[in-house]
Order: structure tokens, then C-alpha cells, then sequence
């Protein structure tokens, strides 16, 4: 298994116990979604390794407690401390009407009500504060749009087209 075929689910942050028992941090809104989870990918030095859950328990909204087949020590726990957690991308859950996952959306065209055609996403900037789509136009205008609700007015997944409206002036910012 690979990255790119992968999300990102959270990282081990302590052990718990003396029996190899370690806290995971979950990187979601909806943590109830993964209280049953069989198994994970750790990620030790670049390589997905699958890791096996004997048994699990979701404590205080987004810690995971875990004890992982063959991880019985404080030892074995300090040897995947830190590590990030992964899954599958097919397990994420579904998402409808404008919802969607920032990988989901790469490629998409986008379209803004006063403007036109912008351009397609070419990737999604969440460094700052605020999420922004990085657009890039039809003549290599690299375009930013904030990735607020009231901007996105529709995502449609089928055609891979988001329609926008943004404020007047903001695209042109980038085209001038």
C-alpha cells in the first residue's frame, strides 16, 4: 500500500500501558466512524506497515486507544511512537452534496457566476487559516480562491465542476 492511496487518520501520541497499549490522535470529525477498525497502516521510515488491532476504545471525542497484535511492551510501543496512521482511501466514508475531500477535487474545473471559466484546481493550499483552492488558469495564472461556504455554490463530482461566486474583483486580482 502506498501513500497516495491513503489518508491520513492520525498519529501515536503515548503509550498507555506497560502491555504495549498505545493513544492514537485522530485527525477527523467523526471518530465514531473508526471505533471498529481490524486493522491500520503505520508508517515506519517511508513504508506502510499493517498493523493488526486486538482491541480498541475511543476515549475523550478524538483519542483512540489501541492495542495492536505483537506490540506486548513499553519497548515495542516506543518503536512506533510518533508515527503517523493511515487508511485505505476507499474506507473514507461518503460525502454528499457540496462536501467533498480536498484529494477528491484536484482536477476539478472551476467555474465562477460572474467570471467564467477560471480554471482547474490544481491543488488545495490548507497552510493557512483559511483553505484555498490553487487554481490554475487557462494561461498559467496561478488564481487563489478561499474555500468558503458561501462561496461554493455547487460541486458537481460527476462532471468534475465546482461553481463559485466570489467577490467582484478577486479573480481579476490575479489576472491583472
Amino acid at each position: 500500500m502506498q501513500k497516495k492511496d491513503c489518508f491520513y487518520l492520525g498519529k501515536i501520541v503515548k503509550k498507555h500501558s506497560f502491555k504495549g497499549e498505545v493513544v492514537i490522535k485522530l485527525d477527523t470529525d467523526e471518530p465514531d466512524l473508526y471505533r471498529n477498525l481490524e486493522s491500520v497502516f503505520v508508517d515506519l521510515g517511508n513504508n506502510l506497515v499493517p498493523f493488526f488491532i486486538e482491541k480498541s476504545s475511543l476515549s475523550k471525542n478524538t483519542m483512540f486507544r489501541v492495542k495492536f497484535e505483537d506490540v506486548d511492551s513499553e519497548q515495542d510501543a516506543d518503536a512506533i511512537m510518533r508515527s503517523d496512521i493511515y487508511l485505505p482511501l476507499d474506507l473514507l466514508p461518503k460525502l454528499s452534496g457540496n462536501k467533498f475531500y480536498y484529494h477528491e477535487v484536484i482536477g476539478f474545473k472551476v467555474i465562477d457566476a460572474s467570471h467564467g471559466e477560471v480554471g482547474f484546481i490544481a491543488s488545495i493550499n490548507d497552510s493557512s487559516a483559511q483553505p484555498l483552492f490553487e487554481i490554475e488558469g487557462d494561461n498559467g495564472d496561478e488564481i487563489f480562491i478561499p474555500m468558503i461556504d458561501e462561496f461554493i455554490k455547487k460541486v458537481d463530482k460527476e462532471n468534475k465542476i465546482i461553481e463559485v461566486a466570489t467577490p467582484e474583483g478577486l479573480i481579476d486580482l490575479y489576472l491583472e
